[in-house]
């Protein structure tokens, strides 16, 4: 490295004196040897570094790296350089700063982790089967859990209005009806609670006793007495309802129900107007170990239907359950295929369907009061299935429900779990409100 430096001066010396730059001579050579000594003393540190560095290194050095005269050089034969790298310049290599080599620890062999096996094709975890009565805790603790929401809304709000022991008085009485309604109750219905509340204000001196009155006056709402059901086999079970209200995940939910209760299910395909909706009801229909009977896309609804109940008396079904597609209500050429798919299984079946169960989500407030309205006008539904009250503050609605159409709620839906669709219970559901 020194002598093509020293070769380099000499040189550039005896250039100079050829061509007798004698008046800059001392000048000139003044720059070239406090460059050449700059050089001398970054060479000796990058030498000292290196040296320094080889001193603190204990280990010996990776496969495929060499070092020659203090510098490393790395086989590139098999590396792969990422694109845009550079090596580092030397001020780089100035700053850059030698920390000591951390202490080798021991390392003790990792434990194996046994990966659990999965059984390939088998089914979802049915839900259990209604057990007897003591069992309904765990129910009541799943129900209270769904309805925290409107609970909190609506609880928490009484114990504000009634604190300190308040006279339940106009005033107090309009706070109340406010409530009431934020929780979607309604306006009649809240009228209704109202004016029944307002005849016992004089025997009402808490919170508590405020509470107790008004879950009594709440049960004689949602206490709907059921139609008998018709003892037939197959019980034939038809399901309505909006877009988006979640028909076909219910639908898969209660054929788990009805497959946990040792039932067989065979579960009819009609929504034919969607896409994917058969597939959808196939995968629950595995779910719930049931049959399924379903037809090309676009096909009549009503056929399928029709195809459905026929198989399920040939095999001896205990439950046929059909979906189809989703409508709004106030479509009325939609309306007039729900009726004739109602024909055409009643032509199979007298009396058939022996249940239409409208499904409504709950978040949509006042207005699954509307849908059930009009849908009850075309189609007299029997029963209604609420999903989604475990994500709502609007669980009021279950009071407008069967005050204003006298028809009783058949399960409500407080989870996503499979059995998480509850058989509705009023005495329990006000207990959880409340």
């Amino acid at each position: 490295m020194m002598e093509p430096i020293i070769a380099f001066y000499g040189k550039m010396m005896e250039y100079i004196y050829e061509i007798k730059l004698d008046a800059s001579i001392d000048e000139l050579l003044l720059c070239l040897t406090i460059l050449l000594l700059l050089l001398l003393f970054r060479l000796g540190r990058k030498r000292r570094k290196m040296k320094h560095a080889k001193a603190a290194r204990p280990y010996p050095m990776p496969e495929g790296v060499t070092e020659s005269g203090g510098a490393i050089s790395i086989d590139e034969g098999d590396v792969e350089i990422e694109e845009g790298w550079s090596e580092p310049s030397d001020e780089d290599w100035e700053d850059a700063e030698i920390l000591p080599p951390e202490p080798v620890r021991s390392r003790k062999p990792p434990v194996p982790v046994m990966e659990p096996v999965v059984e390939m094709g088998k089914p979802e975890r049915l839900p259990t089967a209604p057990g007897p009565p003591g069992d309904a805790s765990g129910i009541f603790q799943r129900l209270k859990s769904g309805l925290s929401k409107t609970r909190d809304s609506l609880s928490k709000r009484f114990d504000a209005i009634l604190a300190g022991n308040r006279k339940i008085d106009a005033e107090v009485l309009e706070e109340i009806e406010e409530a009431l309604i934020t929780s979607d109750i309604g306006v009649p219905t809240t009228m209704t609670l109202i004016e029944r509340i307002s005849q016992k204000a004089d025997k009402i001196t808490s919170a508590d006793e405020f509470k107790r009155q008004l879950k009594l006056e709440m049960l004689s709402l949602v206490d709907v007495k059921k139609d008998e059901q018709i003892s037939a086999k197959p019980h034939v079970i038809m399901v309505i309802g909006v877009n988006g209200v979640g028909k076909t995940t219910t639908i898969g939910k209660l054929a788990a129900r009805f497959s946990a209760q040792g039932k067989k299910v065979l579960l009819s395909a009609a929504d034919t107007f969607r896409a994917a909706a058969a597939d959808q009801l196939d995968i629950w229909a595995k779910r719930a170990q049931a049959d399924i009977v379903r037809h090309k896309d676009k096909s009549d609804p009503a056929a399928v239907a029709y195809d459905s109940v026929e198989a399920a008396i040939a095999r001896g079904m205990d439950v046929v359950i059909i979906d189809t597609a989703g409508r709004l209500h106030t479509k009325v050429n939609l309306m007039e295929e729900l009726k004739k798919i109602k024909r055409s299984i009643g032509k199979k079946i007298p009396h058939a369907p022996h249940e239409t169960l409208l499904i409504v989500d709950a978040t949509t407030g006042q207005n699954a009061v509307s849908q059930a309205k009009l849908f009850n006008a075309d189609i007299p539904i029997t029963g209604i299935i609420l999903t989604k009250l475990d994500g709502t503050a609007k669980g009021g609605i279950v009071l407008s429900i069967c005050d204003l159409l006298k028809v009783p709620i058949r399960y409500i839906g407080v989870g996503e779990g499979i059995d998480d669709l509850q058989e509705f219970d009023p005495k329990l559901f006000v207990e959880a409100l409340l």
